[in-house]
């Protein structure tokens, strides 16, 4: 069983960066593919970003791509969200997931393992 913890949310202006963070344990953190996606009332979880265990490629979603970087550190168990240029509509919770698998999923349904979410707010 893989617990997330996500971290480093927070309030800032448009253009500001961001940073935020994921911790993962009980699990074997190298095999798992990791993803961001995010979330805004009424909606369903959005893919953001994923990285998959083995090669460190990553994805992004078109709406993310240029502005936001997903990185992941095996030896820490940590993934992580660089955001730069933010954008209000990029205002949401932020989760971390996690799963095992050939390919790198793009919907919540390809993930089994979650943080509990961490509020980003871009003001304009």
């Amino acid at each position: 069983q893989v617990q997330l913890v996500e971290s480093g949310g927070g309030l800032v202006q448009a253009g500001d960066s961001l940073r935020v963070s994921c911790a993962a344990s009980g699990g074997t953190f190298t095999i798992y593919n990791m993803a961001w996606f995010r979330q805004t009332p009424g909606k369903e979880r959005e893919f953001v970003a994923a990285i998959n265990g083995r090669y460190f490629r990553t994805y992004y979603a078109d709406s993310v791509k240029g502005r936001f970087t997903i990185s992941r550190d095996n030896a820490r168990n940590t993934v992580a969200l660089q955001m730069n240029s933010l954008r209000p509509e990029d205002t949401a919770v932020y989760y971390c997931a996690a799963d095992v698998g050939g390919g790198v999923g793009r919907s919540q349904y390809d993930y089994n393992y979650w943080g509990q979410g961490t509020q980003v707010t871009v003001s304009s």
